[in-house]
């Protein structure tokens, strides 16, 4: 029998949610949900605060 597969192998998926450190799909993915939230968040405060994210914070 060619092509057989143990059934008692456990069948490994990575979890596309997992906190990993390094170059991983998963750090990729956190980084992106990161990056929009911040960008979400200096939108909104320029919105809400008429001023831009840098004048709200007294950088410039």
């Amino acid at each position: 029998m060619t092509g057989f597969k143990n059934p008692t192998t456990p069948i490994v998926s990575e979890d596309p949610n997992a906190v990993r450190f390094g170059f991983t799909p998963q750090s990729e993915n956190w980084n992106g949900r990161l990056a929009m939230i911040g960008f979400l968040s200096a939108v909104l405060i320029e919105a809400f605060s008429g001023q831009g994210l840098l004048h709200f914070w007294g950088i410039l």
